[in-house]
């Protein structure tokens, strides 16, 4: 009878300590806990050890971190008919439990649907390349939608993001021939461009080679007409000054001087190998005398000595030694005086230009 006692007594411990154990919960920091007893709210419990009435209190925990869910990927059509597969994820955490409780059934499965159905709209009305270039307006978008609807069951949408946009084989295809197209139409473009620009200072190159050639040429033929025109003027000036010192010589000379010069005149023309002529002075006497007969006068020395003498001023300054000098300094320093790197330079812009004269004459497909 004892030990059936002492049974009994151990069975309702065990009884009492489990219904005790089933009373207790315990919140986490991160938790809210609902609890409803007997089919009424009765309150929050906060983060701690709490004890319920067991069997009668229902305790429900939600988690207020901020929870990431998965938008599963879905074929969109876009605007220009284009079929593209997207997904996203959404950032949510629940700021009230009540009204995520209450007020919808599963808010997870709630928001991922209306997820899906705005993402369908949004990207309805916009283009694939808008689709694959304005990322952020969609997330921009989808999270004001899902931030204003979600309000209601009490979750935050923090943050969207559009994890990836796949359009179908057919338009990646479509897309990848746009794309070498694009580049193609680039590289065409660059070339041309280049192609221009190698022209345009390929000429430029030229037209300054020419202009540097035509004026050394013109500086050239300057100071080469200059020493011509200097020379002339110094050897006219000797030729004349060597005539006025002839005739200077000369005038006091007699007719018998004159026949003796004449006869040695003849005496060295003479000494000649090539045929000659020479006409007897009985001939030049007779020709004298018909000069004679038709008005013609001979000059004796007295006449030709009181002759006025000439002006030597017509003859010019005859320049000195120092003067020439000057002269040929002033022409040296005008030349204008190239180092030999230019030298090189020179030849190796010469060589480019004539380069280009050959390519520039060879005939296409040569």
């Amino acid at each position: 009878m004892v030990f059936i006692e002492t049974l009994i007594t151990i069975f309702l411990i065990l009884v009492i300590v489990i219904i005790f154990a089933k009373g207790v919960v315990i919140i986490q920091p991160y938790e809210q806990g609902l609890q409803i007893r007997l089919g009424k709210y009765v309150g929050r419990m906060n983060p701690g050890f709490r004890w319920v009435v067991p069997f009668l209190t229902d305790i429900t925990k939600l988690d207020l971190r901020t929870l990431v869910i998965d938008v599963p990927s879905q074929e969109v059509i876009t605007k220009d008919n284009s079929p593209t597969n997207v997904d996203a994820i959404i950032y949510v955490r629940v700021i009230d439990p009540e009204k995520a409780y209450f007020e919808v059934a599963n808010y997870r499965i709630a928001t991922v649907a209306l997820a899906q159905t705005s993402l369908r709209g949004i990207i309805g009305d916009m283009e694939l390349d808008e689709v694959l270039y304005n990322r952020d307006v969609i997330n921009t978008k989808l999270r004001d939608i899902l931030d204003r609807e979600t309000d209601q069951w009490g979750v935050k949408v923090e943050r969207v993001e559009i994890k990836e946009v796949d359009p179908v084989e057919a338009v990646k295809n479509a897309m990848t021939e746009q794309t070498a197209a694009e580049r193609a139409r680039r590289a065409a473009i660059l070339r041309a461009d280049g192609e221009k620009r190698s022209a345009i200072l390929k000429a430029e190159g030229l037209r300054q080679s020419m202009i540097l050639e035509a004026e050394g040429e013109r500086q050239s033929k300057v100071l080469r007409a200059e020493g011509e025109r200097l020379s002339r003027i110094l050897q006219a000036q000797g030729e004349a000054q060597g005539l006025r010192i002839l005739s200077v010589g000369a005038a006091p000379l007699d007719k018998k001087a004159i026949t003796v010069l004449s006869l040695d005149a003849l005496k060295t023309m003479a000494n000649g190998q090539a045929t000659k002529i020479i006409f007897p002075f009985e001939v030049s006497q007779l020709i004298r005398q018909g000069a004679k007969f038709l008005g013609a006068t001979d000059e004796t020395a007295e006449e030709v000595a009181g002759r006025p003498v000439m002006d030597e001023s017509i003859l010019g300054e005859i320049p000195k030694q120092e003067a020439v000098d000057a002269i040929l300094k002033e022409i040296q320093d005008a030349v204008p005086k190239v180092s030999e790197d230019e030298l090189k330079d020179t030849s190796k812009r010469r060589l480019t230009v004539d380069a280009i004269r050959e390519d520039a004459q060879t005939p296409p497909g040569a």
